[in-house]
This record gives structure tokens, sequence and C-alpha cells, in this order.
């Protein structure tokens, strides 16, 4: 790499972490402010909230904001450079657009590297914490998430679960039954009016149970008060829920969507939003940074003003089309990889049009 790359480089990523150290203490700020009472109200200790929730805090928003730093960050010190005309020393020396774009993509090439480790690993350990933190001190159970209602799960290719009403604090529900087929033929079939799980030896209790086994020639019922069993599920695989996939690394958010899918679990989009969203948002990067050069590699009337303006409003166009791709994209019966990276491929044409418009 030549001197002039280097300066590039240095600038590049000196700008971005000035940028984010800027905006996570604005964060914290507003969070503090809205969180001060129920600090105070539990009685807990500054090393308990710094240790606990906010080096959680940090870790989330710091990957939240990373696509808006490194937007500012690109736009700021390129329209420098072009105040300071030193853009134009750099096109007098016969360097091309594409050439100058070198530095750039390295440096856009680390925070992405950067930004798939947190995504994938390092966030969703932490979201868990956090939320942890806010579940006990900051919120009530929700009633949604307490309760399970007339709910099917596919054990294997042929065991089936149904659930009229579980429980998920006290680990106890009624209205069980359990099938067993083979082929299209059943089987077996237990039902049992309760049904209580006991995470001490990961046993369920059912009382008054009935099972019948079915032959070529007649039944047999079974039926007692009390009946312990084992089951390949537990409480925690009948809540289906968006929250529950930020909180899962890649390796076992993955596992978790193949398992559900054998389960025969309809519409999984929502963790296939989450799974997909967690690779698309850094590949931004690249996308990101050759709009911002190219907005602000020209000096113009108005200047790093001007620039900034123009690239804020482009990222909140952004950020509203991603919000809208991840709701559409959980949605039962849609492409959810599709509507994922609806956002870069929009802005994607953006950056392909700005590029060689600003080679001319």
């Amino acid at each position: 790499m030549k001197i002039l790359d280097w300066y590039i480089l240095k600038r590049y990523l000196v700008t971005f972490f000035f940028t984010l150290l800027i905006l996570i203490p604005i964060a914290i700020a507003i969070d503090i402010s809205e969180k001060i009472d129920k600090f105070i109200n539990h009685n807990l200790s500054f090393y308990q909230v710094v240790d606990e929730y906010y080096s959680n805090f940090i870790i989330y928003y710091a990957n939240t904001f990373m696509p808006l730093a490194l937007f500012i960050a690109v736009i700021l010190f390129t329209s420098k450079l072009s105040n300071n005309t030193e853009i134009i020393a750099i096109n007098n020396a016969k360097i091309s657009f594409t050439r100058f774009l070198y530095p750039y993509f390295i440096g856009a090439t680390l925070v992405t590297l950067m930004a798939l480790i947190m995504n994938h690993f390092v966030v969703p350990n932490s979201s868990k914490e956090r939320k942890k933190f806010e579940n006990t001190y900051f919120k009530q159970k929700n009633y949604q998430e307490k309760y399970v209602k007339n709910f099917s799960l596919q054990l294997t290719d042929s065991t089936y679960i149904f659930i009229q009403n579980f429980d998920t604090k006290s680990n106890s529900g009624f209205n069980f039954s359990t099938e067993l087929y083979d082929g299209l033929k059943l089987k077996t079939k237990l039902v049992a009016d309760n049904i209580n799980w006991h995470p001490k030896d990961s046993t369920f209790k059912l009382l008054n149970w009935k099972l019948r086994k079915i032959y070529p020639n007649d039944d047999i019922i079974f039926q007692g008060n009390k009946l312990d069993t084992i089951f390949a599920f537990t409480p925690k695989d009948l809540i289906y829920k968006s929250a529950l996939a930020q909180e899962m690394p890649s390796d076992e958010l993955g596992a978790f969507i193949d398992l559900s899918k054998k389960r025969g679990i309809k519409n999984l989009n929502a963790y296939y939003v989450e799974f997909y969203k967690r690779t698309s948002l850094p590949i931004a990067s690249y996308i990101l940074t050759i709009i911002a050069v190219a907005l602000s590699f020209r000096k113009r009337r108005g200047g790093t003003g001007l620039n900034l303006a123009i690239g804020i409003a482009i990222m909140f166009v952004y950020v509203f089309l991603m919000k809208i791709a991840e709701v559409l994209g959980a949605v039962a019966g849609v492409n959810s990889l599709l509507y994922v990276w609806f956002p870069n491929i929009i802005f994607g044409c953006l950056a392909i049009y700005l590029y060689f418009n600003a080679r001319k």
C-alpha cells in the first residue's frame, strides 16, 4: 500500500470509531434518564448496573449504530478531503476514482468482518444477559410469554403432541395428547387431563391419563391416575417468538431452525429474518461506503453540511426500508431471504449508479 492508501485508511477507521464513540454516550444518557428511577427503586449498585446491564447495552447499540457511524464517518472525512482540495491533487496525479476507493474497501472489509463476528456470536450472548436483567428489574411477565394455547409439535417423523394450554411459569398444562403413526395409520394415542414438567429430572408427570393401542382386529386401552414419562421436548420448545432468536448465536439458531422444521413448525420466518439479517447488514458496509464516497467526492456549494444532510436522508430511507423488510419477511409464506436483502439490492443499484457517475 502507498502512503496515500495508509492515510485514507487511517482517517477512515479513526473517524468511524470516533463517530461511534459519540453516538454510544448519547444512547446511554437517554437510557439512564428513562431508567434511573428503576435503578434507585431496586437499590441496584453502580457496579451491578454497569457490569450486568450497560456493558451489554454498549455492545448491542455499538453494533446497531455501526452502519450509521460508518456512513457519517465516510461523508465527514471525504468531504474534508474535498474541501481541502486534497482530492483535486489526487485527480491531478492521475489516480482514478476506482483506485481511490481501494483503501475505502480495505476499511469496509475490516468493519464488515468485525460486524459479522459481533452479529453472529457476540451480540446474541450479550442480548441474552441484557434481556435477563431487563426482565428481572424492568418488566413484568407478559401474558403471551407465560401461556401457550392450542400448541402442536412434531417430535419425530411419526410422533406428534398437542397441548390445549400450558403455563411456562408453573410448568403445567392441561388437555395433553400424543400420537404415534406408522405411515398414515395411527398406532397409539396417549391423552391426559394434566401435564407437569419437572426440570430437576427432566420428566413429565401425566394425571388422569389414558393410553389407546390400535391393532388390526381390536384396540386395547390402559388408564391410570399418574404416569411419569419422558418426551423429546421441554417447555422452552413451546415458546416461539423472534426475541428468542436474538438471544441465540448463529450456530445455535441454525440448529434450532433445522429442528423446528423437522418438528413441523409451519412459520419460522421470524427466525430466518434474524438469521439472514446478521449477514446482510454487515455486507451493507461496502454499499454505504460507495454511496458516501460518491456523494462527497466532489466539492460542492454547501460543503460538508449539505453532504451530511443528504447522507442522513439516504440513511433514514435505508433504515426505513430495512425495518419494513423485516416485518414483511416475517410473514408466513414469503421468501425471507429476498425481503431481508431487498434494501441492499435497492441501495446496491444506487451505489452502482453513483459509482459510474462519479467516475465521469
